[in-house]
């Protein structure tokens, strides 16, 4: 009697199993890579030499390498990217309530362009016909598409 040792790529669907377990662990491992060397060049607090040798340590050496940065400055890993989105998004909520001002700002509200309207009406340079027909077309919207 003979024994077999049965290995996973004796069976199709484990060792598609297996096949796809690998890629996603080096795909994974890729992506931290990344976000390592993205926060090697995140950091302010390290120089220019230290972002250096870790660069280099990651490159040259790139398990240890990576394994050795998550435990030396893994906890710090997180608090800078909290502060770098925090950042980011401080920096959209400026450009967005800049291009809001600015935005308003150009164009004249329906209250300016009846208070004008009212002092042309006074100053007699339009009659209370044209000033009505110009008051509607304000309110109606239109009177801020008028050439």
């Amino acid at each position: 009697m003979s024994t077999h040792t049965y290995l996973a790529y004796d069976y199709p669907l484990l060792s598609m199993f297996w096949t796809l377990l690998w890629f996603f662990l080096w795909i994974m491992w890729f992506v931290l890579l990344f976000r390592i060397i993205g926060d090697i060049f995140r950091d302010d607090s390290l120089s220019g030499w230290g972002k250096t040798g870790w660069l280099v340590f990651c490159i040259v050496l790139p398990f240890l390498g990576v394994f050795v940065y998550l435990i030396a400055r893994g906890k710090e890993m997180g608090h800078r990217e909290i502060s770098h989105a925090r950042a980011q998004q401080r920096a959209f909520d400026d450009y967005i309530r800049d291009t809001a001002a600015a935005g308003g700002a150009g164009r004249p509200s329906s209250a300016d362009e009846l208070a004008k309207l009212s002092e042309m009406r006074s100053h007699g340079d339009i009659t209370d016909d044209e000033f009505r027909r110009a008051k509607e077309l304000v309110l109606s919207g239109s009177g801020s598409s008028r050439p």
